[in-house]
């Protein structure tokens, strides 16, 4: 077995994703759970799943944290353990939120806004900090090939641009996960905008799009809750005994079989049982996140901010052979690592971090638009609208 015990090493190396802007429709058409918030625009967030990116954001950090220290024990039986669901939730719920996508003006300047502007500021920014805090002049700046985690910003375009389609067909789930198997077998791809991964993490936004609330309500059942304990328990097993023979490359579903040493039947197969895995570990953590409104959950609005910034302080670390550290081989060390990891993402995921930051993550860019001429021309007739009075109407003051 080949593991890569540095994750944060090269611009190939595949991490979870982390929650981008969506469109998330009111609470009461968006998920099942009654704890509520209105947010400034006069919306309804739903607890739930701010709790769950909150929870999976953090689970992001920890495992980009543990890849630097991996030790064929305790410490990379909890990353692959991880690495199996974090990155299918964070898809499942992006195709959720994306069910009402379409081409239409608001929607498009949304996509831009909130996912290829981020992508061009952060792609340019880890590229030059590669560059200069790496001692690396020659880094080119390529936006072609993703840096490090953003390889999802990439696919979230991409799957949202197709969200219509995945509407109209009659079988979508299994034509996707027809799509991730041919992936699989197809090491010509190659690496520019991480389509290997699109293809193969498809299967999970495509189920996102065909969820309904009640299928949240489903999971929150107490059945589920305690069937979920022995399935993890079950899959904290696997993820030990798989060590020695199963490359930790199937989680990331970023090559194909024969970038893996195995020959192209196998891809399909490990493909579909990995994204059953994951299916399975993802319903066991949604199934426990909370549904009721807690410390963490306005944080769960913040959760891009702290996916795309706390590589830097990953890559930071690798830069300055922190954990090259002899401490963090020692389980006290590990513990601290984990603790510092979880913290600091969710400090990025704050609001003084998210005003901070919002010009560039959350633009608006009402200039670069133009603006649709039905909502121009809705603009033109409401004053007319508010002058016309029938006759004896008394005007308020």
């Amino acid at each position: 077995m080949t593991n890569s015990p540095r994750p944060y090493g090269n611009s190939r190396t595949p991490v979870a994703p982390a929650q981008t802007p969506a469109d998330e429709p009111p609470a009461s058409r968006a998920g099942p759970q009654k704890a509520t918030r209105s947010t400034p625009g006069g919306k309804q967030r739903d607890a739930f799943f701010d709790n769950a990116k909150y929870l999976a954001i953090v689970l992001v950090a920890l495992g980009h944290a543990w890849g630097q220290v991996l030790d064929d024990g305790p410490v990379e039986t909890a990353y692959r353990l991880v690495y199996t669901f974090h990155m299918p939730a964070f898809i499942l719920i992006s195709g959720y939120f994306s069910r009402s996508f379409d081409l239409g003006p608001k929607h498009v300047q949304r996509l831009i806004t909130g996912v290829v502007v981020p992508y061009v500021v952060f792609e340019t920014a880890y590229s030059l900090f590669e560059r200069y805090g790496n001692d690396q002049p020659d880094h080119a700046v390529s936006l072609m090939d993703p840096t490090y985690h953003l390889w999802f910003l990439c696919a979230l375009f991409v799957w949202r641009l197709t969200t219509p389609l995945w509407r109209v067909i009659r079988h979508p789930i299994p034509v996707s996960l027809v799509l991730a198997a041919l992936g699989s077998v197809s090491p010509q791809i190659g690496s520019d905008l991480e389509l290997q991964r699109v293809l193969q993490f498809l299967p999970f936004f495509v189920l996102g799009l065909t969820l309904r609330p009640e299928h949240f309500q489903m999971v929150k059942r107490r059945s589920v809750r305690v069937l979920s304990v022995p399935v993890f328990l079950a899959a904290v097993v696997t993820a030990w005994w798989t060590m020695p023979y199963m490359q930790i490359g199937w989680l990331y579903h970023s090559e194909a079989a024969e970038q893996l040493d195995a020959v192209w039947w196998v891809g399909p197969i490990m493909t579909l049982a990995t994204l059953a895995c994951s299916l399975a570990m993802t319903i066991c953590f949604l199934a426990w996140v909370p549904r009721r409104h807690m410390w963490f959950t306005t944080l769960g609005a913040g959760t891009i901010y702290g996916y795309l910034l706390h590589a830097f302080l990953v890559k930071a670390g690798g830069y300055a052979g922190f954990f090259d550290q002899p401490v963090l081989q020692e389980p006290l060390g590990v513990l601290g690592l984990t603790f510092f990891a979880a913290a600091a993402v969710t400090l990025l995921c704050t609001r003084p971090v998210q005003r901070a930051l919002r010009c560039v993550v959350e633009p608006r860019m009402d200039w670069a638009f133009r603006r649709d001429a039905g909502e121009a021309a809705r603009v033109r007739e409401r004053p007319r609208v508010a002058e016309v009075r029938t006759p004896g109407e008394k005007v308020s003051v």
